[in-house]
Formats: structure tokens, sequence, C-alpha cells
């Protein structure tokens, strides 16, 4: 579950070795940065200079920070009627099983795949560390259903990816997200990109200028993890 307060999560690691440029040095590529290194330093560095880690086709490690930044927005998901009665179909937990979630993500037969060994190892560290955080949606049966992960350093929670095994099950998930997000004030949601899937819930594209001008707040407010697990 969600560590309470007195474990004393998340713990700051060695600085990271290396200079990531800062993405609002960026030019019109997506791309801001290659080289480095995933230790836990170097990946938060990354997203408290607004950018991501992900390998080129190549295998070269580059660090990423859209043109164009998809948000989800507080108060803009969006719940459907199917939605609404998917959310009675399952059970839900919180950072219960982040490397059954981050291998559901990593599924090879799912396309466009990009999560690596060397990706899930370093972001299983940072759950060790208390910076990754996972939402899981459980059957009646207790099958993992599907789930979501990602990086929070303050109010910023950047969604990492997310999978379903049954119908709307990430979405599920995504919803309870919102939810614990929701109980403070001054959060941002990244998604990355916007792909139809998530406009429709809600997620909005803006400007990467937009987004850095957003970040420095986010990454000072509060963090929805420190408080206690949300119930139901």
């Amino acid at each position: 579950m969600i560590p309470p307060k007195g474990e004393c999560l998340p713990l700051e690691p060695t600085p990271s070795p290396f200079h990531l440029p800062h993405a609002s040095t960026a030019g019109a590529d997506d791309v801001v940065a290659v080289g480095g290194d995933l230790s836990p330093g170097t990946i938060l560095s990354g997203y408290r200079g607004g950018m991501f880690p992900m390998h080129l086709p190549d295998g070269t490690l580059a660090w990423w920070s859209p043109a164009e930044r998809g948000v989800i927005p507080p108060g803009n998901f969006q719940i459907s009627h199917s939605l609404r009665r998917s959310l009675r179909r399952f059970h839900i937990s919180y950072d219960l099983d982040p490397e059954g979630v981050i291998d559901g993500c990593a599924d090879p037969t799912r396309p466009h795949g990009w999560i690596t060994d060397e990706i899930k190892n370093a972001y299983l560290e940072l759950f060790r560390l208390g910076w990754l955080h996972t939402v899981e949606s459980w059957d009646d049966d207790g099958n993992l259903a599907g789930g979501l992960y990602g990086v929070s350093i303050g109010g910023l929670f950047a969604g990492e990816s997310m999978f379903s095994r049954q119908r709307d099950a990430s979405k599920v998930a995504l919803a309870h997200l919102v939810g614990h997000l929701s109980r403070v004030t001054g959060y941002l949601l990244d998604v990355q990109w916007v792909t139809a899937h998530l406009a429709s819930l809600g997620a909005v594209g803006i400007s990467r200028s937009e987004y850095m001008r957003k970040l420095p707040a986010a990454l000072a407010a509060p963090s929805p993890w420190e408080l206690s697990p949300p119930e139901g």
C-alpha cells in the first residue's frame, strides 16, 4: 500500500554524475538529449527538468520532452457510463505489485513495446526508494486485470505506462489515480503524449513551454502519496 508518513519515503538518491540539459532549451524535436544512465539520481534529474527517458530505435538512451505534452488537467477526467459501470467490477490496490504492473506494461506481444529489462530494473529501484507508484486493478478471482505506474515528485505524477488484460481495467486504475491525486491542490498529471485513448479520458496537449511553466509549482506542491491510503 502507499507508504505511511512514518516510513520517511521517498529517499533522495545519490546525485547523477551527468548534467542533463533543461527541457526549455530543446528545439522542435521531442528528443532533448542522448546518453547518460538510468540511475535513480539521473532519472529524477530528468523529470525535474521536464524530461523522461526512453530508448531510441537503435538502443541509445534518450531524454524526451514532447513539443506537445499530454496532460490530464484537474477536473478534466472523463468517466463514461460504461466506465462508471466498470468501476464496480474491480478491486483497487496501490503499490502492491509493482513488478507485476511493469511486466504487464512490458508484455512483448503489445505493439510499440519500449520497456526493456534495464528500464524495468531502474523503475523498480525507484519504487524501492519511494518515487514510483502503481495502481492495480484486480478481478474477483484475485487476478491482476490491469494497472498503471508512474513517478511522483511532489505534486507531479509522471505516468509511464498502463495495461489491461480485461476490459476497462486500466481505465479504472486511472480513475482511482485521479481521485487520489485530487486530494491535494496543485497536482500535475503528465501522460507524455496524447493518444486517442487518453483523449477520450480527458487528456489534452499543451506546449512544452506551458508544461515547463507549470512544472515548478507542481514539483513544490504537497505529495498525495504522503497521505494515508484512500478508502474504498
